[in-house]
């Protein structure tokens, strides 16, 4: 595989020449591009030594003013160790004002960014912002590890180890096209049920999941459809969104679409009530106490489980206690394939934060955690074994 390594400037330069060679001894044809600030703390000859070949160091040090254009086409996968603060909000905004920068915005491969820098500038609201702009573009971030820093601070910030960078590689080399030619059916976000016309009955899902799900589906080549529940989120690049507000709109949508799909992850957190009869007039507050009569939802997943066919159904179970035998429990009465189970009560996971921490459980009794993760990353772990599941029933079927 032929990579392309790009340097930012930081301390953390020096561990990309260890990247650089172990990447060598695995086989790889790399080539190195280094900006301004990397080459004040690594001599670009150092990389031109390990790579063999040449190092690119600007726009003007090239035989061809577009020569930044033969070089993003020619490789297969730019990884980009250690990115720093100021590379990552020239990337995430898309400025292009050396060779690094404008190559990337030429490049239409596979991205892996391993970023280093001070605790605080990680932890800056603007970072994190350029963070998950990067990450929503389908880029494989390699989080930076935790210890003692340069800066003399410690906390997280130090660029990945080597090995950990070169793992990430091969997965993004080997599962970004993974999904070419599925159809993947997707729901996300809550519901909300109307008890009169200005109030509804919901839930505290955000829906960044799913969304996450949808986007790394995308990614990994599948065509996507995606059935959400109001969220303040953007629909995802390059996916088919429908938007629905109640449960038998969700319901109703999903069997629309379902004929195509081959998975179907219903990640949404569908309300389990609703009103059946909705008054047309906003009800007046009163001291009077008041009584709900509350019927059922349409029950989504146990009807895809009974109509699933060969179809591989994926279920979420959102749960506060006894998580892996209500997960087990769901997935035996619904007839999935697979249940991502979540703790909701747990600190920043789950519902509306950033990351998740998830066990998934599996008909053949297995269950495999996930370790706490940004969604997206989670999201592409949820799929790496839905690949696993794909296999094996072929294998079984002996196709």
């Amino acid at each position: 595989m032929k990579i392309l390594l790009g340097v930012g400037g930081g301390i953390a330069a020096y561990k990309a020449a260890e990247l650089a060679r172990l990447l060598m001894q695995q086989g790889h044809q790399v080539q190195t591009a280094m900006t301004a600030a990397a080459q004040e703390f690594v001599r670009p000859l150092t990389f031109a030594a390990l790579t063999g070949r040449k190092t690119l160091t600007g726009l003007f040090a090239i035989d061809a003013a577009i020569d930044h254009i033969a070089v993003a086409q020619e490789h297969d996968i730019l990884v980009i160790a250690p990115a720093t603060a100021d590379l990552m909000a020239k990337l995430a905004h898309g400025l292009a004002d050396d060779l690094l920068s404008t190559t990337y915005l030429a490049f239409t491969g596979p991205v892996v960014i391993a970023p280093a820098m001070n605790v605080n500038m990680w932890r800056h609201a603007a970072t994190q912002a350029n963070l998950e702009t990067l990450r929503r573009r389908g880029h494989r971030i390699v989080e930076p590890e935790s210890g003692y820093l340069a800066c003399g601070m410690t906390g997280p910030g130090r660029l990945a180890a080597p090995e950990a960078i070169a793992e990430a590689i091969r997965l993004e080399a080997n599962s970004r096209r993974d999904l070419e030619g599925e159809v993947v059916l997707v729901t996300a976000g809550p519901t909300q049920e109307p008890l009169d016309p200005v109030r509804f009955l919901s839930n505290r899902s955000s829906g960044k999941m799913g969304y996450a799900l949808a986007e790394a589906a995308a990614a990994r080549g599948a065509r996507v459809i995606l059935v959400s529940g109001p969220v303040n989120l953007a629909p995802p690049a390059g996916v088919e969104t429908i938007a629905v507000r109640t449960a038998a709109e969700m319901r109703e949508q999903v069997f629309a679409h379902l004929r195509d799909a081959g998975i179907v992850v219903k990640a949404a957190a569908v309300a389990d009530f609703h009103l059946s009869k909705v008054p047309t007039q906003k009800v007046k507050k009163t001291a009077a106490r008041l009584s709900l009569e509350l019927d059922p939802t349409p029950d989504i997943l146990a009807e895809l489980g009974c109509k699933k066919g060969d179809r591989l159904l994926i279920g979420f179970a959102a749960e506060t206690q006894n998580l892996v035998t209500e997960a087990r429990r769901k997935l035996e009465s619904k007839n999935c394939d697979m249940i991502v189970a979540n703790l909701v009560g747990a600190p920043e996971v789950g519902f509306e934060s950033e990351e998740n921490e998830v066990t998934l459980v599996l008909r053949s009794g297995e269950t495999l955690p996930l370790a706490r993760a940004p969604k997206r990353e989670v999201a592409d772990r949820i799929f790496d074994q839905v690949l696993k599941l794909r296999l094996d029933r072929h294998a079984a079927d002996g196709r």
